[in-house]
């Protein structure tokens, strides 16, 4: 849950799990607006502290800027009065279309919103990223703002430590970094930043253990939501000072998502959501599916795994 001091820079801050949503299609490939409410039922029965939408597991990059409009439209609806904070994915590689998006959510009332970098005309150094930026920023200037680096996906490799010295000059409402990189020393230079001030969500599910030891609060993941119950024990563990059980729980995890990267992750993630009840449609090209033998097979993988044990308590 979002906590907002009378400085909103320095304090706002996200804890818990945050599910990065699916954008759920018809099998046709059409938006399917409809089932976001499923969405946000399975998510708060399942203990998530918030949605994040149309980031990378929304396949924002393949959907229109009307589409990505209905999609935060339609889940700031869904969330209205609920205790799930909504963050707004508004990265685009043009960037007056991302100050659209800004503009929207915040007169939807979102929590927050994240970006990520320009990825074919790449920033070359902080300055040129921070300049993308900065029209976002005034889009919405009243409205949190979180950079999400994720280098594997964009192909930006700046400094995160580097960006957050220089754009808290240049961007008012940066509250911090959506943080889905590997370089974990890095992420202990942002989160010791400027006293703590940064509020450093953390978005590599497999290494969620690593993340929660070095200070980590909140965390943006895509696997939480299927599997956020196994999670949330892995939270508990480590809170309770049982490294063993945490250490159990993310070995779990590391070969679940094993599993799905083998079939294209992005699909075989859809897949399983249908398998829990929860119809998000398939993946939209370039991703790809799996086939109806595919998925067969998939659903046997996971009962090997253990995986319907898992996720109801086991």
């Amino acid at each position: 849950m979002p906590n907002r001091g009378e400085n909103m820079k320095k304090r706002i801050s996200f804890t818990g799990l945050i599910a990065a949503a699916h954008t759920p299609f018809k099998a046709d490939g059409a938006l399917n607006l409809k089932a976001v409410e499923r969405q946000a039922e399975h998510l708060a029965r399942n203990g998530l502290s918030g949605v994040f939408v149309g980031g990378s597991t929304g396949e924002s990059h393949s959907l229109t800027v009307p589409e990505r409009l209905a999609l935060s439209e339609r889940w700031a609806a869904v969330l209205k009065g609920s205790a799930m904070p909504l963050i707004v994915h508004v990265g685009h590689n043009c960037t007056s279309d991302a100050a659209t998006l800004a503009a929207q959510a915040e007169r939807l009332g979102a929590a927050a919103i994240s970006a990520l970098a320009p990825s074919y005309f790449k920033p070359g150094n902080v300055t040129r990223l921070i300049e993308c930026f900065a029209p976002v920023v005034r889009a919405a200037p009243r409205t949190p703002f979180y950079y999400y680096d994720i280098p594997s996906m964009t192909g930006v490799s700046l400094p995160v430590p580097a960006f957050l010295a220089e754009a808290r000059r240049w961007l008012p409402t940066l509250a911090g970094i959506k943080y889905t990189c590997a370089d974990l020393m890095q992420m202990q230079e942002c989160m010791r930043a400027d006293g703590g001030r940064w509020d450093i969500l953390f978005g590599v599910d497999e290494h969620l253990l690593a993340g929660l030891a070095l200070g980590a609060r909140g965390a943006v993941g895509s696997s939480y939501n299927f599997a956020a119950p196994l999670y949330l024990r892995l939270i508990r563990a480590f809170e309770a000072g049982d490294l063993a059980a945490a250490r159990e729980q993310q070995w779990r995890s590391v070969r679940l998502i094993r599993t799905l990267a083998s079939l294209g992750y992005m699909g075989a993630a859809k897949a399983v959501m249908g398998m829990l009840g929860v119809d998000v449609g398939p993946a939209r090209a370039p991703n790809g599916n799996p086939s109806p033998a595919q998925r067969r097979q998939l659903r046997k993988d996971l009962e090997a795994l253990g995986f319907f044990g898992w996720i109801r308590g086991g």
